[in-house]
């Protein structure tokens, strides 16, 4: 499994307000999204997320979000290491995402940019 990166999730109160900060912090775009009634802009190494309490008090447990270039690879290994997969993978409007409870107890999601 080869990680490529990872995000800093923030629920925020107010997406429209928050992302302008984060683009001028990071000097990048915004790229937005939207997914069970949960608004998504990630910009830069942030990823900003707004809606429904009960939808983000879910979103608060996971501690990161893991870019990887391959979920299914993945999934294999977090299995052969003893992580509960909670979720997927699925089709995200950037690519596949899982969710994994790590035998320490942390959650995390891994995605990659495949269709």
């Amino acid at each position: 499994m080869e990680i490529l990166g990872a995000s800093l999730r923030i629920c925020v109160d107010d997406l429209d307000t928050a992302v302008p900060f984060y683009e001028r912090l990071t000097g990048g775009t915004a790229v937005r999204s939207e997914r069970g009634g949960v608004r998504v802009a990630a910009v830069g190494s942030f990823l900003l997320m707004s809606g429904p309490e009960a939808e983000l008090e879910l979103l608060r447990k996971v501690a990161a979000t893991i870019a990887v270039r391959d979920v299914e690879e993945t999934h294999r290994l977090l299995t052969d290491l003893g992580a509960q997969v909670l979720a997927g993978p699925v089709a995200t409007p950037a690519g596949r995402n899982l969710l994994a409870l790590h035998p320490d107890g942390s959650l995390f999601e891994y995605v990659d940019h495949r269709g």
